[in-house]
């Protein structure tokens, strides 16, 4: 045996006793990624002329959470991504849509260039995001929603010609699911035959995950955009199948930056097609009614926001959104002479969930951080600076870094969960 293969040996066994650790202690991490539909753009590398690939910072987060993953030694025990993976629709209008009545009317938002159907999102901005998800695939478990860019198509709604709600530029609809399948479906490999993906629906649109971590088994549940009845019945079934395991959903859009469970009234799925939920019927039908639910994520409108509710067993529901995608400082610094264009990236922001079920009380330490920065929120002289104008103009610079770095307490977790604790592993210190 080489010196080399004795060396690399000796590191995987090394990674494999720390992870092992990490499991006793109680402690590990959740990495929670949101939109990342302006890094795989394919308007935002440099073969089309933008001063950088942004596809490299959408890599560098996906590298960072492989590289910190337990399998490799770190505390990463799963990942959530939340939906716009990509930008673009592949048409217009999927022909089921065109079927059932609905019209499209040209509109100013309709022709912007990151909504405008284009095919390089098969060529470009697709097989990146698989690229993406390789460098994470086998190494943890993890989940993908599909956001309304991630549709195959988008029109603009002809009932709707000015808007809905005060919006002014008319309301976009998305149909179609069939790119996204062809990805992140329940038959692809980062999901055929995997132990821990145990259920899917609509062929992978919405899905299911079981894991271990800090001595406890999870269920996370993975949403489609406005999920229906027939989704949400789908979902109830798999909450039977694991009874008294504490769970987790994410979905795309549930959440606004003011902590409402409310849709922008440019993307009303339900207002398209009542068969959708929008947030506050699946609060009302769904996450309220179940138990087992400690946790709910979303993205897809710019900022952050939280807010805790009790379901009607009298627990509490922590609910918490992200989304970074409106940062631009990275395009600036690239680019200071084009600073006045309206380019948006992410700037490598994404948030980790610390769980310790070591203590007396559970609790998750949520951190936002920048691989492209590489350092969080709370350690960047500048983070105030460069985005709380356009996001929190009103809070002041802690409140702005509090908004993004916080502690919540899960003070009922272990008397609802008791019965979830894997045998023998994270006892409480």
């Amino acid at each position: 045996m080489s010196i080399k293969h004795i060396v690399l040996t000796l590191l995987a066994v090394l990674g494999a006793s720390q992870a092992a650790a990490q499991a006793e202690d109680g402690k590990f991490t959740i990495a929670v990624v949101p939109d990342t539909q302006y890094y795989t753009d394919y308007r935002h590398q440099t073969e089309e002329g933008f001063p950088f690939d942004a596809r490299e910072l959408f890599f560098d987060q996906m590298q960072y959470i492989a590289a910190n993953a337990e399998s490799e030694g770190g505390d990463i025990a799963f990942a959530t991504a939340l939906g716009d993976v990509w930008q673009h629709a592949s048409q217009r209008m999927t022909p089921e849509y065109a079927a059932k009545g609905h019209k499209h009317v040209d509109s100013f938002i309709t022709n912007l260039p990151q909504i405008y159907p284009d095919q390089r999102v098969l060529t470009v901005e697709m097989p990146t995001a698989r690229k993406g998800y390789e460098m994470i695939s086998g190494k943890l478990p993890f989940s993908v929603v599909p956001g309304n860019h991630d549709y195959d198509s988008n029109w603009s709604d002809s009932r709707y010609p000015e808007g809905k709600d005060g919006f002014p530029y008319g309301m976009l609809a998305y149909g179609g699911l069939k790119n996204w399948n062809s990805v992140f479906g329940a038959d692809t490999p980062f999901f055929k035959k995997k132990p821990w993906y145990v259920d899917s629906f609509n062929g992978g649109a919405n899905s299911a995950q079981v894991f271990e971590a800090g001595g406890f088994r999870f269920l996370h549940i993975g949403f489609e955009m406005a999920p229906s009845d027939e989704v949400l019945k789908w979902a109830e079934g798999v909450i039977k199948r694991y009874p008294g395991v504490p769970t987790i959903v994410s979905t795309h859009s549930y959440l606004n930056p003011a902590a409402e469970r409310k849709e922008i009234a440019a993307v009303d799925f339900k207002a398209v097609d009542p068969v959708h939920n929008n947030p506050q019927d699946v609060w009302d039908k769904f996450l309220s009614q179940n138990d087992q639910i400690f946790l709910m994520l979303s993205a897809h409108q710019y900022g952050q926001s939280r807010r805790v509710d009790l379901n009607k067993f009298g627990h509490k529901v922590y609910q918490v959104m992200s989304d970074y995608q409106g940062r631009r400082q990275s395009f600036v610094t690239a680019a200071p002479a084009r600073a006045a264009e309206r380019e948006t990236i992410g700037d490598g922001w994404m948030r980790l969930m610390k769980f310790d079920l070591s203590g007396e009380q559970a609790s998750v330490r949520v951190s936002t951080i920048s691989t492209y920065y590489k350092t969080t929120a709370s350690k960047l002289p500048t983070y105030s600076a460069f985005y709380k104008e356009k996001e929190k103009p009103t809070a002041t610079d802690e409140e702005f870094v509090a908004s993004d770095e916080f502690t919540i307490d899960l003070d009922d977790f272990y008397s609802r969960f008791a019965s979830a604790r894997v045998k023998g592993k994270g006892k409480r210190k």
